[in-house]
């Protein structure tokens, strides 16, 4: 009985690493979306009968997938520790929701959420997403800093325009309102020309204001995810060679240098010795 179950764990691997299987995941996910969209359209019930039999269809290919993805990897704390897989998981269990009844709504949304899964099976995807995520924690500073900037650019706004247009400088709030749109650029000239005609200096602030947050905050925000991006990619490169550091984390190029480095100090005592010999 094990060696059976040993040979089928090999083949379900197997399965799971080919390249065909991937692709077919990507196939049904892709099939998946157009169906839920073609169910907002008004259709013939001969045809929605069909999308709902493809329904079902899907869900159970899902099923069995997620089985052999759980199967193959034959460790069940290694497979949660992956973020993706319980993602993928959470998502197929809820696609087995029955679509009719209390759970209609539920049911709905989380077959919607089963495009998502094509950011899980394609690596390259999955590196754009980690890439956000970390970087969130330091755009919350940039963040910060930008509320900074609205709050004392909105103080101002509201002590020296208020008289002008109440809707747009009556408070903190709502100067701060405004000040978005500014940053956006939606009709924002429109907003600087109104205070002009009253103070013809004003275009100091908003200029000024323009300048801080849709050149350099922004471009702070861009140099952040494409840092880290860059360090995803290259824990991505590492790992797909099988290069680890300490701890099991993938080594880091500067540490493939050092490496490469006392290789060729050893070839060269190695030399030095035979040749004395």
């Amino acid at each position: 009985m094990k060696i059976f179950w040993d040979r089928l764990l090999k083949k379900l691997e197997k399965i799971n690493e080919s390249k065909l299987f991937q692709f077919a995941i990507v196939l049904v996910i892709v099939i998946s979306a157009l169906t839920i969209g073609a169910k907002t359209h008004n259709l013939p019930d001969n045809l929605r009968q069909v999308l709902e039999i493809a329904d079902v269809a899907i869900t159970i290919f899902f099923l069995v997938e997620i089985i052999i993805r759980f199967l193959a990897t034959n460790n069940t704390r290694k497979f949660f520790s992956n973020g993706w897989n319980i993602f993928d998981t959470v998502i197929v269990i809820g696609s087995l929701i029955p679509a009719g009844g209390t759970g209609v709504l539920l049911a709905r949304l989380l077959r919607v959420f089963r495009v998502l899964r094509l950011v899980s099976m394609i690596p390259e995807l999955r590196i754009l997403i980690n890439a956000l995520l970390k970087a969130i924690p330091r755009m919350g500073y940039i963040g910060l800093l930008m509320f900074v900037i609205f709050y004392i650019y909105a103080a101002v706004g509201s002590i020296l325009f208020e008289n002008i247009n109440r809707e747009l400088w009556g408070d903190v709030s709502i100067s701060m309102l405004t000040l978005f749109r500014i940053a956006t650029f939606e009709d924002w000239t429109d907003v600087m020309y109104e205070t002009m005609t009253v103070y013809p200096i004003s275009w100091l602030f908003y200029l000024s204001f323009i300048f801080l947050t849709a050149f350099i905050f922004l471009n702070m925000m861009v140099g952040t995810v494409l840092e880290v991006m860059s360090q995803e990619h290259e824990r991505f490169r590492a790992e797909s060679h099988g290069e680890t550091g300490e701890g099991g984390e993938p080594a880091s190029r500067a540490q493939i240098e050092v490496l490469q480095s006392q290789i060729e100090e050893l070839k060269a005592l190695v030399v030095q010795s035979q040749g004395k010999n």
